[in-house]
C-alpha cells in the first residue's frame, strides 16, 4: 500500500492531526495508519481494536527493551539492582508524560468529549500514548528506526535519574527505618578494602540497631554504603540480597 493510499483513507481531522504529530516526532510514516491508531483515544475510535490500546502494549516493550540495552551497554561494571532501578523511572508513567510534553503530543491526540481535548488531556493518557507511538514508529520503521528515535529523548533522563536521588535512596529508605523503628540511624562498617589507590575497592556492611547485615562491595565507599543499604532492606523484608560480597 502506497502512503498515498493510506493516507486518503483517514478523515480530514485524523490527517490533520497525523500530519501535525509527524511534523512534531521529525518522522514521516510510509503507513499513517500506524500513527493515526496510535494517536487515536478508545472513546472515538470505531472499535478499541482500532484504539491505541494494543500498540501501547507493544510500545512499552519496545521502550523497555531499548532503555535496557542502552544501560546494558553504557554501564557495563553495574549490578542488577542498579540497572533496574534506573530502568524504572526512565520508563515509568511520569517519564513518559514528560517526554509527550516535551514533544508536544498533546496537540494531536484524538479523544472523545469527556476525557479531554487536542492539547488538554490527562497525564496518564498522554503516557500511553508515548508508548502507542513508540510501537507505530517501530512497525512502520523497524527497531533501528525506533531506537534512533528513542534514544534521544531517554538518554537525558538517564543522566538525570543517575545525577538525582538514584545514589542515596537506599540509604535514604533505610535511615526512614531506623529512625522509625529504633530511633536512630544506620551506621556503616568498613570491612575490607582491596586494589591500588586508583581503583581501590570498599567492603561495607550496614548496621541497625547493633544488628548487622550482609555486606557488599563497591568501587567508592559512596557505593558500597548504598549497596549495603539495598541489602539491609532486602533482609529485613525477606528478599533476595540484591548485592552479596562475592
Amino acid at each position: 500500500m502506497t502512503q498515498s493510499d493510506n493516507s486518503s483513507q483517514l478523515s480530514e481531522e485524523q490527517l490533520r492531526a497525523v500530519l501535525a504529530c509527524e511534523e512534531l516526532l521529525g518522522y514521516r510514516f510510509k503507513d499513517r495508519n500506524f500513527l493515526s491508531e496510535a494517536i487515536t483515544h478508545a472513546s472515538v475510535a470505531n472499535s478499541r481494536l482500532l484504539s491505541y490500546e494494543r500498540l501501547e502494549f507493544l510500545g512499552d516493550s519496545i521502550l523497555g527493551f531499548t532503555v535496557c540495552e542502552y544501560l546494558f551497554d553504557t554501564y557495563p561494571d553495574w549490578l542488577e539492582g542498579e540497572l533496574t532501578q534506573v530502568k524504572s523511572n526512565v520508563v515509568s508513567r511520569e517519564s513518559c508524560a514528560q517526554i509527550g510534553r516535551d514533544l508536544q503530543l498533546e496537540t494531536c491526540i484524538i479523544v472523545g468529549k469527556g476525557v479531554g481535548s487536542r492539547g488538554r488531556v490527562p497525564k496518564s493518557l498522554l503516557a500511553n500514548a508515548v508508548e502507542s507511538i513508540i510501537a507505530a514508529i517501530y512497525l512502520d520503521g523497524g527497531l533501528e528506526v525506533v531506537k534512533g528515535f528513542l534514544l534521544p529523548l531517554i538518554i537525558p533522563k538517564v543522566d538525570e535519574t543517575i545525577a538525582g536521588d538514584f545514589a542515596t535512596n537506599y540509604k535514604a529508605e533505610l535511615q526512614q527505618y531506623a529512625q522509625k523503628r529504633y530511633g536512630v540511624p544506620p551506621n556503616y562498617e568498613l570491612i575490607d578494602a582491596r586494589g591500588p589507590d586508583h581503583e581501590k575497592w570498599f567492603k561495607i556492611s550496614a548496621k541497625v540497631n547493633k544488628k548487622s547485615f550482609p555486606p557488599s562491595w563497591g568501587k567508592n565507599k559512596k557505593q558500597a554504603e548504598q549497596r549495603a543499604a539495598a541489602n539491609a532492606l532486602a533482609a529485613i523484608n525477606n528478599e533476595e540480597i540484591p548485592y552479596p560480597e562475592d
